[in-house]
């Protein structure tokens, strides 16, 4: 199957009140496991490479193009995405090697600076045919204004989106980023009333501290794209700490990566079903 656009699994997931899993990829193992999972789940799936991601490669293209290849092999409808970038030249490398959505992460900047930023990056995004999702103020855990009891306020989200021509929105509802245990606290109310006020999908962030029954209220309040990390590292790494606690003697890494590939393609499976994607 060819690689799908973003934009048309992230609306029609929002026409429908399903979510749509977006889960990052840091090694080609991640993105094979994402990819096995989805299709075993019969869902689609959005692959994102973070900032963070690229610094820790060296570069984009490595990564990115190994992503987009496993990507357009899938027999599922996969998208590929470029999370949290601050740099521009970043999102247009990007959108040269073929993601089909960046999320521009001008956060940290004032409202009028973010608005100026944002439209621009949405203006050079739109001419290529690139989805472009923004966040409005910092989500919890990313050294910001928005600690885990912040939230986003409506009209601002509403007239932040008309202002740039974003294509979905990240919001500050309760949860925060790296968390290890899952009992962030969402804002449930909110979350309808962002949905109402704001006309584009909106996503959450931070999710992998997010207990399964509220991820499923989330989805059915209003989210749509749900993003997912560091639960996903987790589960790898216990697969990989154990068959290595087991086999002290392995030094082949494929013996150590291939657990964690597996449960992650497990964990991702059943995460699609929590999330109602297919």
């Amino acid at each position: 199957m060819t690689l799908t656009p973003t934009g048309e699994i992230v609306d029609a997931a929002a026409a429908a009140g399903r979510g749509v899993g977006a889960f990052n990829v840091i090694q080609l193992e991640h993105a094979e496991a994402l990819v096995a999972g989805a299709e075993a789940a019969g869902a689609p799936v959005v692959l994102q490479i973070s900032e963070n991601a690229v610094r820790y490669h060296g570069s984009l293209a490595p990564i990115g193009l190994a992503t987009l290849a496993v990507a357009r092999q899938s027999s599922t409808r996969v998208a590929v995405h470029l999370d949290h970038a601050e740099s521009a030249d970043l999102v247009a490398e990007a959108v040269d090697l073929g993601f089909t959505s960046v999320m521009f992460d001008a956060s940290k900047l004032e409202y009028a600076d973010n608005v100026r930023a944002t439209a621009e990056v949405v203006r050079r995004c739109h001419a290529a045919g690139v989805h472009v999702e923004a966040e409005l103020g910092e989500v919890g855990g990313k050294d910001g204004v928005h600690a885990p009891g912040a939230r986003t306020d409506p009209d601002e989200a509403r007239q932040f989106v008309e202002a740039t021509g974003v294509d979905a929105l990240a919001v500050a509802v309760g949860s925060s980023h790296a968390m290890l245990t899952r009992d962030a606290a969402l804002d449930f109310d909110l979350i309808r009333l962002l949905r109402e006020k704001v006309g584009v999908p909106l996503v959450l962030h931070g999710s992998s501290g997010v207990a399964d029954a509220d991820l499923t209220r989330a989805v059915e309040a209003g989210m749509t794209k749900i993003n997912i990390a560091t639960h996903l590292n987790n589960a790898f790494t216990t697969a990989v700490r154990a068959y290595l606690t087991e086999n002290p003697q392995v030094v082949d890494t494929r013996k150590y990566l291939a657990p964690g590939r597996a449960a992650v393609a497990a964990e991702v499976t059943r995460l699609l079903g929590v999330l109602r994607s297919n």
